[in-house]
């Protein structure tokens, strides 16, 4: 299964902004942020996780980008990013050591049940147990306090 970069890059929702000022509809690379190109993006993922994944793994890993993706939707970091920077760099970290599906599609949703109304019941819903378990796992790592700095590294 081949995924296209239009198809990749952004959410549905994201894809239906406008192009500034022409009252047509924004093309993928006309909504990202030209001040950030250096953010990864789903299509940038997607050669990585095809030398590994099977097409059906392949689908859900981009079920739950466009799920983050749209979640995500209007958020922008500090950076200035899009929030959805931050998800695609884990994953794209955990691709590079071929990571399961699972791990690949908690790295993506992982922020959002901290910074979206989305629980951890409709994260098991749309994507399993297992995933929803390793997202409330993630979740719950910064809120481990450490006696000291060197036991926090």
């Amino acid at each position: 299964m081949s995924l296209t970069t239009t198809d990749s890059t952004l959410s549905a929702a994201a894809s239906s902004k406008r192009a500034a000022g022409s009252g047509r509809t924004a093309t993928p690379l006309e909504v990202a942020p030209a001040a950030h190109s250096g953010v990864a993006t789903f299509a940038h993922l997607i050669p990585k996780l095809e030398e590994y994944l099977t097409p059906s793994e392949l689908k859900k890993v981009k079920e739950a980008y466009r799920f983050a993706d749209e979640m995500h939707l209007g958020q922008m970091r500090k950076s200035g990013e899009p929030y959805i920077s931050h998800p695609l760099a884990v994953a794209d970290i955990l691709a590079q050591w071929h990571m399961d599906p699972q791990a690949l599609t908690a790295a993506l949703l992982h922020d959002v049940t901290e910074d979206t109304a989305v629980t951890k019941t409709e994260i098991s819903r749309n994507f399993g147990g297992p995933v929803a378990e390793l997202v409330d796992g993630v979740s719950k790592l910064d809120k481990i306090e450490f006696e000291t700095q060197e036991k926090a590294q």
